[in-house]
């Protein structure tokens, strides 16, 4: 006999229930127009079917992103398959191809990377403000497990948030605490068929693995609720704690436009050591350009060599970048050897994960860093730019318009070599614009 309990988990989600969700990552304009990423498995096609009956209540619309990743001959077929579903529906649906060059790294980690720039591309280009992604309960108790299997810090054991702030777009979360079965529960209610990555069962990957011992660690009494319940306690903590660490930003760290910082060391003594922790790791996170942040093992490694004070600090590379006294201070800047960025010089690039340059249509030239070799170039025509405000480490992994051996454009030095006609007018405008700003919107929890 099933019990109550579970035979609860497998009831589908009502139309109340999801607007009540809705509500809780909104608040949104008249006649919302929101993506949602949509896979074709159980999970994704149940959440945009629910987003349909919602968008189509308030007169608003929901457009689905499909990614072809091109990483099994099959997955062409099955999103063209996909969208003719959707279609049939009334939902729009837009296959988005991956190119066919192969995946770098580990395999998940970068087929979902690029999955996510493509749909992100997709939005920006149509104007959507919103991603909704099918995170579900289960979702979120692997993400615990997962991150506690790394150990992570408060910020990771706080897991996914229902909603996150991106440059893109706003990513939301709406079924985080739903259960899965309820989401499949709901596609079958509505007659739906759905279309399963085999790669989900594939124990070559953490998280399949892990999903297998789930009925034995809720046996233990880990079950997926009381894993959520813990990300939603952390949440809860991670809020608060980074509110105390902005307000120790603010007081402690100054950011110039060539992509470097500066810290007043005293404000950091005088904070609990996980406010500076967290402080730390925003700013390598920031001027390395990075999207993540630093191991918590390392990152806890530099502090104690930042904070001791029986032996002076030598210096540490972490997450791109260079940490080191200058003047009293920390001076954090972009590690040479980590920039490797090279791209042409055509329309507005994100450059290193840190500039945002607008030029020229098309200029003939690529964009890489100084370099050491750059920078002696420049000062043999310029002797007086030896003596500028930026500091030495940080003048070598400056943006750099290369003329093929011939730097013939670096802004921040405001060095134009005219060596072709009309180079003063390539760039148009250039700012220091990290993927992750030094600080970011609250954590959200859930309230209710």
């Amino acid at each position: 006999m099933v019990r109550r309990e579970e035979a609860s988990r497998a009831v589908p989600v009502t139309a109340d229930e999801f607007a009540a969700r809705m509500h809780g990552v909104g608040p949104f304009e008249p006649r919302p127009h929101i993506a949602v990423g949509c896979s074709g498995g159980g999970d994704s096609m149940a959440l945009t079917l629910l987003l349909q009956q919602w968008t189509e209540s308030c007169q608003g619309q929901v457009t689905a992103l499909i990614v072809d990743h091109r990483i099994r001959p099959e997955s062409t077929q099955e999103a063209k398959t996909v969208a003719a579903w959707l279609s049939q529906r009334g939902v729009e649906a837009r296959v988005l191809s991956r190119p066919d060059e192969a995946l770098q790294g580990n395999l998940q980690s970068a087929a979902r990377d690029a999955r996510y720039s493509l749909m992100f591309a997709s939005c920006a280009q149509a104007g959507i403000p919103y991603l909704a992604l099918a995170h579900n309960l289960e979702d979120q108790a692997e993400t615990v497990l997962l991150r506690l299997a790394r150990g992570s810090g408060v910020d990771g054991l706080a897991a996914m948030a229902p909603v996150t702030e991106r440059p893109e777009v706003r990513l939301l979360r709406p079924v985080l605490d739903i259960p899965r079965a309820r989401l499949r529960a709901t596609l079958r209610s509505a007659g739906q068929s759905c279309i399963e990555d085999p790669s989900n069962e594939e124990e070559a990957f953490k998280r399949v693995r892990l999903r297998r011992l789930a009925p034995d660690m809720a046996a233990e009494g880990m079950t997926p609720d009381r894993l959520a319940a813990t990300a939603l306690r952390l949440g809860r903590a991670r809020d608060a704690l980074e509110t105390a660490t902005a307000t120790i930003l603010a007081r402690s760290t100054r950011l110039y436009p060539e992509g470097y910082g500066e810290l007043d060391i005293w404000p950091l003594r005088d904070a609990p050591p996980e406010i500076v922790l967290r402080c730390l790791s925003r700013v390598l996170t920031c001027i390395g350009g990075g999207r993540y942040p630093p191991r918590l093992e390392r990152l806890e490694r530099l502090y104690e060599a930042v904070m001791c004070e029986t032996e002076p600090f030598a210096g540490r590379t972490l997450a791109g970048c260079r940490v080191m006294q200058r003047r009293g201070n920390l001076l954090v800047c972009r590690e040479l050897r980590a920039v490797r960025a090279v791209c042409p010089a055509a329309g507005d690039v994100l450059w290193d994960g840190r500039f945002r340059i607008r030029h020229a249509p098309s200029s003939g030239l690529d964009i890489r860093r100084l370099g050491r070799d750059g920078w002696r170039m420049v000062v043999e025509r310029r002797p007086e730019l030896r003596k500028c405000r930026i500091p030495p480490p940080v003048r070598p992994s400056l943006p750099a318009f290369w003329d093929l051996d011939v730097v013939a454009i670096v802004p921040h030095l405001n060095y134009v070599r005219m060596r072709r006609p009309g180079a003063g007018g390539i760039v148009r405008e250039i700012q220091f614009a990290p993927v992750r700003p030094l600080t970011v919107a609250s954590f959200m929890v859930h309230t209710d």
